[in-house]
């Protein structure tokens, strides 16, 4: 069974501190960081993360039975009739939705834990691109679940049925993250394509624009690169060539 992963339900509002305890904290952070600098040359620094890159919480591997919670969202126009991750065209009143890690197929069973209602949806989109959020639904699944005028609701999900992810599909890519501002996607680009990779740009819900490494091959080959890339883009996700255009 997958562990619980909720959202970020509250904030912790923080006091900016006074002008005092600034300075008083400056000095105590340069003492201390001069004594490790003196101690721990050799000191091993964590891996790189891309600071435009949108965080997402882990979410272990597909299983029938598998439980998850946090937040659910939809989306419907503009994005009605523009092509999925699993390439079909999106249908806004199918009862479909978007995942970041479940097989496309895989089917589940949505609760909204405010009213109780349910529904089950086939997952055939990547996303949401949100921190915090788990499932993207479409309009007709989102009126199912009372979830239009909330826009965000907290839910449960409960895999009813395996999908198999397309597996056999000749092209696969690496998706490495969705960015709502141009110029983050444009940095994400330039960075990949130093790396050698090929990079194309797709719409996203949202107004996000996924970036993706392309021209990979196969599956087991997107699997691999997706997980190199992952301590720099912790959302890197391998996903079928033909959704996204």
């Amino acid at each position: 069974m997958w562990p619980v992963v909720r959202g970020p339900w509250s904030e912790d509002p923080r006091r900016e501190p006074g002008r005092r305890s600034r300075v008083l904290a400056l000095l105590l952070g340069g003492a201390a960081l001069g004594v490790l600098a003196a101690g721990c040359a050799s000191t091993v620094r964590p891996a790189r993360r891309a600071p435009h890159a949108v965080a997402h919480p882990a979410a272990a591997a597909a299983r029938l039975g598998a439980v998850e919670e946090g937040l659910a969202s939809w989306y419907g126009e503009p994005y009605h009739g523009r092509r999925t991750a699993s390439g079909p065209r999106y249908d806004m009143w199918a009862m479909t939705a978007a995942h970041r890690t479940l097989p496309f197929g895989t089917v589940v069973r949505v609760t909204n834990l405010d009213s109780q209602r349910q529904t089950e949806v086939t997952i055939n989109d990547r996303g949401p691109f949100v921190a915090g959020r788990i499932l993207d639904l479409s309009r007709r699944a989102a009126e199912a679940l009372g979830a239009i005028g909330p826009g965000v609701i907290p839910v449960r999900l409960e895999v009813t049925h395996v999908g198999d992810g397309m597996p056999d599909d000749p092209c696969w890519e690496v998706q490495v993250g969705a960015f709502a501002k141009r110029e983050n996607a444009a940095r994400a680009r330039a960075n990949l394509e130093a790396g050698g990779l090929v990079v194309r740009f797709a719409p996203a819900g949202g107004g996000l624009t996924r970036v993706r490494a392309t021209g990979i091959g196969g599956r087991p080959k997107a699997l691999e690169l997706a997980a190199s890339l992952a301590s720099e883009y912790p959302g890197a996700v391998a996903v079928p060539c033909g959704g996204g255009w």
